[in-house]
């Protein structure tokens, strides 16, 4: 397993839309555990593919306290949504950067797992946000979208201060 580069924001690979997974490999199953590996390594609870350079739709999570429930979606899609809520979302690509976005509140959820099988899921609470979330990614979205022009900016120019600070030392 190997830990791989989290691109961030405003990288313009993350506005790539990923292709969907006509074949569940080994090469797939690799880039799930590599996936996992950097999603833990960077402390978070929800990688997608196109975060790391790879557009294809493949999305690993763990919302669990003690990070023990792995969960695997490929060619996700949500099949049912309703309410709405309001919540404050990071991202390992906008480092240190939180902002409060409204999303469904409760989901149901068509995907296949890393061994090719499809499974359905109802998601309500931080497992439903981190779905849509990740989805998002999928699409070329992120979280700051949702943000007005003013805040975007403001975090781009943060961000972008920080990797001129970064890359000097």
């Amino acid at each position: 397993m190997a830990v791989l580069t989290v691109l961030t924001f405003p990288d313009e690979r993350l506005r790539t839309k990923a292709k969907p997974v006509n074949d569940i490999n080994d090469s797939i199953r690799t880039l799930v555990a590599d996936m996992f590996e950097t999603m833990k390594a960077e402390r978070g609870v929800g990688l997608a593919a196109t975060q790391v350079n790879v557009h294809q739709q493949v999305i690993v999570m763990d919302v669990s306290d003690d990070q023990d429930t792995p969960l695997v979606f490929i060619n996700p899609k949500v099949i049912e949504q309703r309410g709405t809520k309001i919540n404050e979302e990071g991202c390992l690509s906008v480092p240190n950067n939180y902002a409060k976005v409204e999303r469904a509140e409760w989901i149901k959820v068509s995907a296949l797992n890393e061994h090719g099988e499809e499974f359905t899921m109802e998601a309500e609470g931080l497992l439903a946000v981190c779905i849509q979330h990740e989805m998002d990614h999928l699409q070329g979205k992120l979280f700051v979208d949702y943000l007005s022009s003013l805040k975007r900016q403001r975090i781009m120019k943060k961000l972008e201060k920080e990797a001129r600070i970064a890359a000097k030392s």
